[in-house]
Formats: structure tokens, sequence, C-alpha cells
């Protein structure tokens, strides 16, 4: 699930310091460059970008995604409200499943991207992006506040991503029991006396869990994935490699590759449209209609030069046909890469297009699927 937010502008900082969340006194201990991101002070590295994107990738890796929302829907027609507001299929999970979505305007612009767990017919947890969270609360409420009974609980709650082909090994080994057997469920635990909830999902193209904890119990449970995760090869990861990794998976970042302007079609998120009657759905049967006439891609780089984000992607006559909306040098395969929105007609995979790298032309390709996946 996305880490959000951008650097905020002078003023904003200048306005409000940034929160801490409930490991940051762990960050410092550990050396960690902190910045303010988003209005959170959030750990960008700590032993280096490269350093930690390859432990991920190889053995096990900590995230503090503490700053992410939670978001409760409580209630009889609990579910019906969560489907008002969602562009899964609600009526599919059962109890320990969860599910990867949208929450749309009317218009079919996307308002969040964010994962939906149901503990029971009656009560849904819904994490949000962090800088959205206050928009997604009242956007639910608007939409489905006659419902159910919807409260913000995200400053009571600390949330851990543990990723990487050794995490589930480490999460047995401080549980006691194995993590969710599949891909999006999850199970509730108690772990040193915290009730906990720990589900197979994240935000790296590697398995792994995310941990859902009270904000009083997360930094202890923390610590016990540090000591105990020495011998399977664990270190803290910041938001830098963060970044790296779900690019390589082709995972989109909130308020870069999707927001309001850009609806799941558009944005190569179709697959998570299964639902019926929720906010937007009219607007996304139109544009269905009529023509999806720009899409998001993904493209490697075949000429020198990075792309990044806000870079112009041009024709051959040096006109802008799109902008790339995010963009690195993949740390795994040793290729410059990026994710950007191009007219339809220049999306197929194997199109050449043109990025404008600060004056220098790069020519780079469409390409299908992730950039990454894990081996089998």
């Amino acid at each position: 699930h996305p880490y959000d937010g951008r650097p905020m502008t002078s003023e904003a900082k200048s306005a409000a310091p940034p929160r801490q969340t409930p490991l940051y006194s762990r960050h410092q201990a550990l050396g960690a460059k902190v910045i303010d991101f988003g209005g959170w002070a959030l750990p960008v590295q700590y032993s280096g970008i490269l350093d930690e994107h390859r432990s991920v990738r190889s053995a096990v890796g900590l995230f503090d995604v503490c700053h992410m929302g939670e978001i409760f829907c409580q209630g009889p027609r609990a579910a019906q409200a969560v489907q008002k507001v969602f562009t899964g299929d609600v009526s599919k999970l059962r109890d320990g499943d969860a599910a990867y979505g949208c929450t749309l305007r009317e218009h079919g612009g996307i308002v969040d991207d964010l994962i939906v767990y149901r503990y029971s017919s009656e009560n849904f947890l819904i994490v949000v992006n962090a800088s959205t969270s206050d928009k997604d609360f009242d956007h639910f409420v608007k939409n489905a506040g006659s419902m159910a009974e919807w409260s913000n609980q995200s400053s009571h709650w600390g949330l851990i991503a543990v990723q990487g082909p050794r995490a589930i090994e480490l999460i047995t080994e401080i549980s006691g029991a194995p993590a969710a057997s599949r891909p999006f469920t999850f199970l509730r635990t108690t772990v040193g006396g915290a009730e906990l909830m720990i589900a197979r999902t994240g935000y790296t193209g590697e398995d792994g869990v995310e941990i859902l904890a009270p904000a009083s119990s997360v930094g202890e449970i923390w610590d016990q994935l540090i000591e105990r995760g020495k011998k399977f090869g664990v270190k803290p990861i910041g938001l830098g490699a963060r970044d790296t990794l779900r690019l390589e998976a082709r995972l989109s970042l909130y308020g870069n590759d999707i927001d309001e302007e850009h609806s799941p079609h558009e944005a190569g998120l179709s697959w998570v449209v299964k639902g019926k009657g929720f906010v937007g759905e009219a607007a996304l049967t139109e544009q269905l209609r009529v023509g999806v006439k720009r899409k998001l891609v993904g493209f490697k780089m075949i000429e020198r030069g990075i792309a990044r984000h806000g870079y112009p992607i041009v024709d051959g006559r040096g006109a802008q046909i799109g902008i790339v909306s995010s963009g690195t040098t993949s740390p795994t395969l040793n290729v410059a890469i990026g994710l950007g929105y191009v007219p339809s007609d220049n999306a197929q995979p194997g199109t050449i297009l043109t990025v404008d790298c600060r004056g220098k032309m790069a020519r780079a390709e469409v390409v299908k699927g992730p950039f990454y996946k894990r081996p089998s």
C-alpha cells in the first residue's frame, strides 16, 4: 500500500511543524536521515537507498507507515456503505479478506487509492493515504454517512510494513504462528499482550505483511522485529527505497501517478473496477463508451537519460503529448524506468516515446506489466 505526500512548500513548513509517528525516536536512534514529507517527519534513508532497496529484494526490510490513515465503517449496513464509495466488489469479501481499489468523484477522478479490510459484515477498516485521510473521511461521510457509522481512528493506530523474501519467516518468529496464508487476506492475533492485525499486503513487489497495532504498542513491535530479525538480515527502510521498490513493481503513487484529474481506466486500474453502485460508476461507463483518450504507461529508457516527475513526453516534432508522473533508475534492473500519461494511440507496448530530460531528448520504449517481478 502507498506511502504518500510530497515535500511541503516553505510556506507550509513555516505554518506547522511536521507530525511525528510513534516510531520517530527510534528512527533518530538508528541514525536515519529524517525529512519533512507531506507534513510528517519521516526517514528518507538509513544506510542508503541502494543498500536498503537491495535488502528488501534479498532479505527483509521494515517500513514505518504509521502516518497512513485508518477509517472504520460500522453498522448493519456497513457493507453497502463501503460499496457506495469503493470501486471493488464488497459482496465478494469474506471475514479476513482485503481488497485494493479506489474511491472516486462523480466525474470518475480518483479521490484516493486504498485497501478495504473486512473484519465482519458490520465492521470494515479502510486504510488510506496520509495526506488524503481527512479528505477521504469527508468524502465517505458525505456520500455514505447515512448508511453507517464512520470514524477516523488514524491517531490511535500504528502500521509497520515487513517486506522481502524472508518477511514471513520473521513474522512467524515473533507471532508464533504463520502469517495470513494468501495475498490480500489478514488475521488478528496477540503478541506480547498487544492485539495485532497482520495483513498479507504491501507496496514493494515482494512478499510480506503489514502489521496494524495500537499506537501505544507499535514501538515494542518494531523493537522485536529489529532484534529478532537480525538473523534474517532485517534492515529499516526509508522513503527513498520505498519509492524505487514500488516503481519497479509498477505500483502507482497518489499525487504523482493518480489523482482527481485521472480515472482508473486512464491510470491502468480498470481491474479494480468490479463493484456496482459506487460514486463515479456512471462516469466510468461513459468513458469506456466514448473511448479512453489517455493512459498511464510504463516505459524503459533506451537512450541515456533519467525521466523525472514532470518531464515532458514529446512527439517527433518536439510538441508535448504527455508528462512523466514517476521516474528513476531501477537498482535491480540497472536501467532507467518511468510512468507517464500519453494519448491512447501511443500507449501500446513497443511504442517509442521521447522524453525531454531538461533539454536532452532521450527515447524510451513502452513496456507491459511491472518492470520487476519477484521470483516464483
